[in-house]
């Protein structure tokens, strides 16, 4: 069982191994998925947070095991970029994946230190009377931008993925989550405003967007702006035609 563990962590090997090896029986539960989970344990004086990766089928876990760095293993080291980097992330403690026969991958984890935010982006998109929404997502827009300059192409910027503190004092934190889906690459203009596009924001969210973003990146907002509403609304078609699809097809 690797298990490859933040310095700081170190000395709490043993104690993570057992967190892993008591997943299903220990812990409180945050996300129930088909194949991945999350849930919140005790770690000595702190609450972590532990995400789950369900073995992968014999083709995928002949890629993860050989070709490509499984899931854990990205979110750890994409952490770890995005902390050097400056962006907040829950601090990544290690990861350990289980091997079968052949060295191939099975069931993995990934443990990061527990947030608790007070909101994300869904709130503000469902609630257009969301106190300080404007300047909330300002700062997001600049969170973004910021993201964007470190050359981080963030595949899964959706509402969700963002948790969001409130310091007080009209002040915020941003920290990135489900961080395995990553690209590091200098963005175009056209890719930045389409890392929006899965935001689902409403046409007035997006002019808030453009507008902040222009003024960070000094590029008129009337370049900006064709670009994210075209690539916002190409997505939003695109989903409710699947959606459309597949309650024809019931």
């Amino acid at each position: 069982m690797p298990t490859i563990l933040h310095p700081d962590y170190a000395h709490q090997q043993t104690a993570l191994e057992d967190l892993a090896a008591h997943f299903e029986q220990s812990g409180t539960l945050i996300v129930k998925g088909a194949r991945n989970s999350i849930k919140t344990n005790r770690l000595a004086d702190e609450t972590v947070s532990i995400k789950f990766f369900k073995t992968p089928g014999f083709i995928k876990s002949i890629i993860y095991s050989w070709f490509r760095q499984s899931k854990a293993k990205r979110s750890f080291e994409y952490a770890l970029y995005l902390q050097q980097h400056g962006i907040l992330t829950p601090f990544p403690i290690g990861y350990i994946e289980e091997r079968k026969a052949l060295g191939l991958l099975g069931d993995s984890y990934y443990f990061c230190r527990h947030i608790d935010y007070d909101f994300t982006i869904r709130e503000l998109i469902h609630d257009p009377l969301f106190p300080n929404r404007v300047a909330i997502l300002e700062q997001f827009t600049a969170f973004t931008f910021r993201m964007h300059e470190a050359r981080i192409h963030f595949l899964d910027h959706s509402p969700g993925n963002t948790l969001i503190k409130d310091l007080g004092n009209g002040q915020y934190d941003f920290y990135l989550i489900d961080l395995n889906r990553m690209q590091f690459r200098t963005l175009s203009m056209a890719q930045r405003m389409d890392n929006f596009k899965k935001m689902w924001l409403s046409k007035t969210m997006l002019r808030t967007v453009a507008a902040t973003y222009a003024q960070l990146s000094g590029i008129p907002e009337s370049e900006l702006w064709p670009v994210l509403w075209q690539t916002s609304q190409d997505f939003k078609r695109k989903i409710n035609r699947k959606k459309w699809l597949k309650r024809k097809l019931r």
